[in-house]
């Protein structure tokens, strides 16, 4: 849920499956083509933001319907919570023992996966502005911290970016 919506822990333990709903501008992915997130980070003193993330990324709604449709019901969940708790250890606790039992850096954590959404949708092209609004930043400049861009898109970014200066020179 974190890196297939560009979810916050908080957002991703608080999730109730009617929290999804239809996009008629893609069909493909049914019933899961938008996550309604009704507890975004708050601003100091206000109340969590609610925003709409649409789904972006074809195999996290095949995973999740899956999950839905096929596992969870083995699990006898009391409510519709897609995590099972409201917790947000419910989220970070199966993350750092996984990550403790791989042996990956301690520096891995849930968090990690939102700057890989932004990264790769980044990196696939996506507008930034567009970006921005799926994981709830209101200033581009924030964003700019979570994008990780590998140097071949670095390269290739600065490659097209040249190309019309360079064109006919030989």
């Amino acid at each position: 849920m974190i890196y297939g919506w560009g979810l916050r822990r908080t957002e991703t333990s608080k999730l109730d499956v009617v929290d999804f709903g239809r996009n008629p501008q893609a069909r493909q992915f049914g019933r899961y083509g938008t996550l309604y997130v009704r507890y975004g980070k708050a601003k100091k003193g206000q109340p969590p933001r609610r925003r709409n993330v649409l789904s972006a990324m074809d195999w996290a709604v095949e995973a999740v319907a899956d999950y839905v449709e096929n596992v969870r019901p083995h699990f006898g969940f009391p409510t519709t919570l897609l995590c099972g708790s409201p917790n947000v250890v419910a989220v970070c606790g199966p993350a750092r023992s996984t990550t403790d039992a791989l042996k990956l850096p301690k520096a891995l954590v849930p968090h990690s996966l939102r700057h890989s959404y932004v990264t790769h949708l980044t990196e696939d092209g996506v507008d930034r502005r567009f970006i921005q609004q799926q994981v709830g930043h209101e200033c581009d400049s924030s964003l700019a911290i979570y994008t990780h861009v590998s140097d071949d898109f670095m390269n290739t970014s600065l490659h097209k970016a040249l190309a019309p200066a360079f064109a006919g020179v030989r």
